[in-house]
């Protein structure tokens, strides 16, 4: 959320930031008569009560000297349904502009550049060069099917379309990814967390996904409660409503969970393989900084997970989002894309974001520079170390063998057992 302070004093570069995402830059203007309004009912109100109380001493002062009060008590219930109305006008005012503030994205960082779409996204680096077969190669979806290492047809039958079993050595390949990520973000200083997989409104609403979002989501009948669709959202919400030490920071947590997501809007978009599933295993990286480090810590944050598709000797890239292209909460976004032969091109597979105080703030996470320092918000930032299921996409495709087998790479047979090979039982 942004800060309405910031809205109030830099109002034509709040609307000229928003006007570049795409937004109508006239919802600041609503946000500031609103702001306004609030501000007025507040001084009128306060002005009000500052009435009762010397009306409410004036009949106290009346009624020990045995004098007619009748028109002062009439004058303090004026002025109390005054209060009352005035007060149920500012609690309307209140939320409807809580609710407006709720919907406005980030500002964007200057570095951002604008664009309409991802295909106006910049790029940064490239590492690695996709590999020229001199076979014809498989799309991962039909490598799985061939060998075994997934079914489709019965976890539609189970859950419905686009969810997925992970079978025998496809299970153990998914399985070594995770343990592989987790292993390597620990070493760069990431402390691991198993989180909770269901979460309150509250913590859906701190990072963003309430109440712009809402479709995308799984929610349980019945209840305020939400499947996540990242761990960004309950390693986010681990300092709520905290205000830390500041020796605390940086704060640096990993998580591998399963994610949910409904995928809304996505119809006819990446429907075979694990590309775009409803639920899926990913490695989330979440870092809390002071706000002078954050932007270092991004640029860190995306080696991290470039660092992890450098192990496995994967090409990929790195890409700055365009004004376009990048997320509510972010303010600077760098998509890391892995290279998929089955498109002929490179797919996003980690989304490393600078959400600045947008998040600490809807969310109420502080720090305190010493005992005696003012409470100032924190920077939070995400990003994905890695997808897991479009990972193992990557190297189903990209290790691929002529004879149909795929060779391992070499970093994960550790944790395969020593496993070489996936080949047809």
């Amino acid at each position: 959320m942004l800060d309405i302070k910031n809205i109030r004093q830099n109002t034509e570069t709040v609307k000229e930031k928003v006007a570049k995402r795409g937004m109508d830059s006239g919802v600041i203007d609503e946000v500031i008569n609103l702001d306004q309004e609030r501000r007025e009912l507040i001084s009128k109100t306060e002005e009000l009560k500052s009435k009762r109380n010397k009306v409410s001493q004036e009949i106290a002062k009346k009624k020990r000297n045995k004098e007619d009060a009748d028109d002062v008590i009439k004058e303090m219930r004026e002025t109390g349904d005054e209060i009352k109305a005035i007060d149920q006008r500012l609690n309307e005012v209140q939320a409807a502009l809580t609710d407006q503030l709720s919907r406005i994205p980030n500002l964007i960082h200057d570095d951002v550049p604008e664009g309409r779409d991802d295909t106006e996204n910049v790029e940064i680096r490239k590492t690695g060069t996709p590999r020229a077969f001199d076979f014809e190669p498989k799309a991962h979806w039909d490598i799985l099917e061939a060998l075994e290492l997934a079914d489709f047809e019965r976890a539609a039958k189970v859950s419905g379309a686009r969810f997925v079993y992970q079978t025998g050595d496809g299970a153990r390949l998914e399985r070594a990814l995770m343990n592989f990520m987790l292993d390597v973000h620990n070493q760069n200083g990431y402390r691991e967390m198993m989180t909770p997989q269901i979460v309150r409104k509250e913590a859906m609403y701190a990072t963003g996904q309430l109440p712009k979002f809402e479709a995308d989501l799984f929610k349980i009948d019945g209840m305020e409660m939400y499947t996540i669709p990242t761990s960004e959202v309950t390693l986010t919400n681990y300092y709520k409503d905290e205000t830390l030490n500041n020796e605390v920071l940086p704060a640096k947590f990993t998580a591998q969970t399963a994610c949910f997501r409904s995928e809304a809007g996505s119809a006819g978009r990446d429907t075979r393989g694990l590309i775009r599933l409803h639920q899926f295993n990913k490695v989330e990286m979440v870092r809390f900084e002071r706000p002078e480090d954050s932007w270092n810590a991004l640029d860190e944050m995306t080696n991290h997970a470039e660092n992890i598709l450098n192990l496995l000797e994967i090409p990929h890239r790195t890409v700055l989002l365009c004004t376009g292209d990048i997320g509510f909460g972010a303010s600077k976004t760098y998509d890391v894309e892995v290279w998929l032969p089955s498109y002929d091109d490179y797919k996003e597979i980690s989304s490393i974001s600078n959400m600045t105080d947008f998040q600490a703030r809807r969310g109420n996470i502080k720090f305190k520079r010493d005992k005696d320092a003012k409470p100032e918000l924190v920077h939070t930032l995400n990003g994905s170390g890695l997808a897991v299921g479009r990972t193992m996409a990557a190297i189903l495709e990209n290790y691929q063998n002529e004879d149909g087998t795929v060779t391992v790479p070499e970093v994960l047979r550790p944790y395969m057992g020593g496993q070489s090979k996936l080949e047809q039982l």
